[in-house]
């Protein structure tokens, strides 16, 4: 069973995030807890907040390490004192539910060159990025963090990027996927076929069904035409078919190694 997102409401911006395009800040919540907040009104808009969310959830059903997702409300009125321009349109145009990841205070950036990563584990991250298409965990922006001794995965918002060409899922959803050969653990990821095997026995689509309707109307509301329930239709067919076809993206991740 796919767990429900608590919903939190920012009471602290503390700092923008500049290291990525899309402005991501840290703020504080009303549970007190801190949180990487991703705003709807950043670059990719709320397509960018399903990838989180869908490959969020969809890792964290793998046993993958991810930290907790939680929708976050914007209050209108947030962020109005902010003196940086930039910082305030995009506060201004996120107002409503946004999304966001717990803060893993005093994390450092996995780095390749220094870090490890254990076999089976890097195969996992591999075959969920090939399977969600996600073509931003390379050497050089690796969104992988350690903490605590522990690897983490963080931001999944540039996968699924058929959405940006909304007419061409089905042609994606059977891709092989060759923007695997640039992926930061494609040459520690030695166990492809058993991590395949693992993955392959667990997803099924009750599953991806159940991970689909956690996206929430609020990120849905599009001026492109398609119903609430035809986006996440969508989402759903291009999640089963690329499962029914995963050993297409299974040889390339092999051939890549």
């Amino acid at each position: 069973m796919i767990p429900n997102l608590r919903t939190v409401t920012v009471t602290r911006y503390i700092t923008p995030l500049r290291e990525g395009g899309s402005l991501p800040a840290l703020a504080e919540a009303d549970d007190d807890f801190k949180y990487v907040i991703k705003f709807r009104g950043a670059g990719h808009g709320v397509k960018a907040l399903i990838s989180e969310l869908l490959g969020g959830l969809i890792a964290k059903y793998l046993g993958l390490p991810v930290p907790e997702l939680v929708f976050i409300e914007l209050d209108e009125a947030f962020g109005q004192t902010e003196g940086d321009e930039e910082i305030q349109d995009l506060l201004k145009f996120s107002k409503g539910l946004n999304l966001g990841l717990h803060y893993l205070s005093g994390a450092i950036t996995y780095d390749v060159a220094i870090n490890d990563c254990e076999e089976l584990l890097a195969s996992k991250i591999v075959w969920l990025d090939s399977f969600i298409t996600n073509v931003d965990r390379t050497f050089r922006n690796t969104n992988l963090l350690i903490w605590h001794k522990d690897l983490w995965l963080i931001d999944h918002g540039a996968s699924f990027y058929f959405h940006h060409n909304w007419s061409n899922w089905e042609k994606t959803s059977v891709t092989p996927f060759p923007l695997i050969k640039d992926h930061a653990l494609i040459h520690k990821a030695t166990k492809l076929q058993e991590a395949h095997n693992e993955f392959t026995s667990k997803l099924n689509d009750d599953v991806l069904r159940e991970i689909v309707n956690k996206i929430p109307d609020e990120f849905l509301n599009w001026e492109e035409g398609p119903s609430n329930d035809e986006i996440r239709e969508v989402y759903f067919k291009f999640l089963s078919n690329r499962l029914a076809h995963a050993d297409i993206f299974l040889k390339t991740a092999q051939d890549a190694r």
